[in-house]
């Protein structure tokens, strides 16, 4: 059997560094960074004082305020992300509702819903407890949402697997698609988890930074002074449609989407294998899905946390993948100017992904100063760069061992 072609039609990014792909975009390739000290909860007892708040991120100038009230901001942003989205895909009045889904990947949900309702039950009593709560935290408010929105009668789901969410659901999408299970999927991730006990729970980790004196510097990828991760919220959403049906109804071809890995370590639920192993299977089994060898990939937006382990496993997986040619291979954490949105991360690198692709321009690695010497590859430090792209690769790893890696091709 013929295997269906999918590709991307339409793209939404809201992020730290403005809520639009376009303002996302410009804010990577001029080295912009979106971390500030958090102003939206007093901070002052925390270790942490800072991650990516979408500052510009009004809900109430697109989502009537009685909706508002009924959907957790994590929701919120997957919806105005999926607008976005739908109108650049042309969609509108141009599709049959059954044929259409969403896929998509958060790592929490609803977590400040769950802080102020709990606060209320404990203050309160369980009568002030709101009718709402379940509905706002749910993880499936996300996907269930942007249905509800345009009418999607089509497969609808939520993938939660940590930092690896909106990766593991673009790969289940892309299959999907080629299986004929639709023909259009709206895909990605979105979270909203800078909140006090999103703060304090992984700073009581030791994954976050505590660089609370120059935030715009503390998310350092693959530099020997970083000092972990920096949590951030944002949503992520692209349309992925198979290729005929977007032809016969003139949409914007984006890029084509043409392979997917998604593997387990299998080892702890926390820390990355050392050597990168189920990285590189994911790498690997995406290269295969592509029917492509590692030559022919032209640049890799890396998962780069900032953290001292996992930036060391990515290291050796793409190593591991790509032998003597990984030298060779530009790799760039988007997450330097960004920091991390957890099960979000994926959609928005995606985006980063495709906008290098059609702009022949490599996003850089920002606050990249110190190089660590375990870290060797050439990370596109500091500044963007022009570059002949033709396929680019993402990776999206996370607690609990999840991989997953979607590759893009011009089209």
């Amino acid at each position: 059997m013929h295997e269906r072609r999918v590709v991307v039609s339409g793209m939404g990014a809201i992020t730290p560094l403005g809520c639009s792909v376009s303002s996302f975009w410009d804010g990577l390739i001029s080295s912009r960074c979106g971390i500030r000290t958090i102003e939206h909860f007093d901070c002052s007892r925390f270790d942490v004082h800072f991650g990516g708040v979408c500052t510009d991120f009004d809900p109430a100038r697109e989502i009537d305020p009685r909706r508002i009230k009924r959907m957790d901001r994590f929701a919120q942003m997957a919806l105005i992300a999926a607008r976005q989205a739908f109108i650049e895909s042309g969609l509108q009045d141009n599709f049959d509702p059954v044929r259409v889904g969403v896929i998509l990947g958060t790592g929490i949900g609803g977590l400040a819903e769950i802080e102020e309702q709990h606060l209320r039950l404990l203050q309160k009593g369980p009568g002030k407890v709101s009718a709402f709560t379940i509905p706002k935290l749910m993880a499936n408010a996300g996907s269930a949402t942007v249905s509800i929105e345009f009418g999607f009668q089509g497969v609808n789901a939520t993938v939660s697997t940590a930092c690896a969410s909106a990766g593991n659901a673009m790969a289940d999408a892309l299959r999907s698609l080629r299986r004929g299970d639709a023909d259009v999927i709206f895909t990605g991730g979105t979270e909203a988890t800078v909140t006090p006990l999103g703060i304090a729970a992984f700073a009581a980790m030791k994954a976050l930074s505590t660089r609370n004196d120059d935030p715009e510097h503390a998310s350092r990828p693959f530099d020997k002074d970083r000092d972990g991760f920096i949590l951030s919220e944002g949503a992520g959403i692209l349309v992925f449609e198979e290729y005929e049906h977007a032809r016969k109804r003139g949409a914007p071809i984006l890029c084509e989407v043409i392979g997917a890995g998604t593997t387990a370590d299998a080892g702890d639920i926390v820390q990355p294998d050392p050597e990168g192993r189920g990285g590189a299977r994911a790498m690997a089994e995406a290269l295969a899905s592509a029917r492509l060898n590692p030559e022919d990939v032209d640049y890799i937006n890396a998962h780069g946390t900032s953290t001292m382990l996992g930036d060391i496993a990515e290291t050796k997986a793409i190593k591991a993948v790509f032998g003597s040619r990984a030298y060779k291979v530009p790799v760039s954490s988007t997450k330097s100017a960004v920091g991390h949105l957890l099960g979000a991360s994926g959609g928005v690198e995606a985006i980063a992904s495709i906008m290098a692709l059609r702009s022949n321009t490599l996003p850089p690695t920002i606050n990249l100063e110190h190089p660590d010497p375990e870290c060797d590859l050439d990370y596109v430090p500091n500044t963007a760069r022009d570059a002949r792209l033709q396929v680019v690769m993402s990776n999206s790893f996370g607690f609990g061992g999840h991989n997953a890696c979607v590759v893009f091709r011009k089209i």
